[in-house]
């Protein structure tokens, strides 16, 4: 299989889960504004920037009716985010079959040559990065980010993101991008949510440091 960030257009497609990363505001909470940024210190689209912590973590619950759909020998979308508990379907539209596999230690399955929609969803049930592939089709690959949080937000063309309603207190702030090498982890660092005032802002450089 050729390397994954040689499969990648200039910005991953990108879903993140109705409802996910949109979480309802509560009396207490602020607002984190992230800029993320490449090795050379330009804006960073589609990063997955989201922040943890015990209390986030307890409040979390699994999405419903999420698939990654095989399109015209693709997977679609290219990144799906979603919290730890989901199942996700995998249709395969098109009219040759797919091996769908992931290796990745966050999930290891596979779903042999197949059409339509396989009768049981794959549920993603520990945080991480799962990389996608397919046995028969080199040219197709995908990312499941799932998170234990369901504050998270992505950037944009200017490399923002911002993380709204999150309850005051102590997080541990991460960004992950999918150009990053195969098996790297998330960057991080800790930060303090105010719960009324200006934004808590941060920043991240992916691929040279955080």
């Amino acid at each position: 299989m050729p390397s994954l960030p040689a499969l990648l257009p200039s910005v991953a497609r990108l879903a993140m889960v109705p409802a996910f990363g949109a979480a309802l505001l509560p009396a207490a909470a602020g607002t984190l504004q992230v800029q993320v940024t490449d090795a050379a210190g330009k804006p960073l689209a589609g990063a997955v920037v989201f922040a943890e912590s015990p209390e986030a973590r307890a409040a979390l619950k699994p999405a419903a009716g999420v698939a990654i759909v095989q399109r015209h020998k693709q997977f679609e979308p290219q990144v799906t985010v979603v919290p730890v508990g989901t199942a996700v379907s995998f249709p395969n539209e098109d009219t040759v079959r797919h091996h769908v596999y992931s290796f990745s230690p966050t999930k290891k399955f596979e779903i042999k040559l197949y059409v339509g929609t396989p009768a049981a969803p794959v549920v993603f049930d520990r945080p991480g990065i799962a990389v996608l592939g397919c046995n028969i089709h080199d040219q197709m690959a995908a990312w499941v980010v799932v998170l234990d949080t369901p504050h998270v937000g992505r950037s944009g063309a200017d490399g923002q993101a911002t993380l709204a309603g999150v309850p005051a207190g102590a997080y541990r702030l991460r960004a992950w991008h999918p150009e990053l090498p195969p098996g790297a982890p998330a960057a991080e660092q800790a930060v303090t949510v105010a719960a009324a005032g200006a934004p808590q802002r941060a920043q991240f450089r992916l691929g040279g440091g955080s």
